[in-house]
């Protein structure tokens, strides 16, 4: 029981005087929230100002394909940005 207990102490003791993450994870962080932030705003507009009429910019390749690749890329980004160490 000795040798299991001493196996987790020395993975537990490994990181206690570190952060989990460095000041470049936080930058990496910030950049992929921006990329996800810049995709939603690109997903919005298209409407129109009157019931009656429809206004088809709202199905423009922007909205449709461009800016649904940002966001998921972007939290593609913020995962790698989790899990890279410096």
């Amino acid at each position: 029981m000795g040798k299991i207990k001493d196996k987790f102490s020395k993975i537990g003791n490994e990181n206690d005087g570190k952060m989990p993450l460095s000041a470049k994870n936080y930058i990496l962080l910030l950049i992929g929230f921006a990329v996800i932030v810049i995709g939603f705003v690109l997903m919005t507009g298209g409407g129109s100002d009157s019931p009656d009429e429809f206004n088809y910019d709202m199905f423009s390749w922007r909205r449709i394909t461009l800016a649904p690749i940002m966001v998921i890329g972007g939290f593609a980004f913020e995962i790698y940005a989790i899990m890279k160490r410096f």
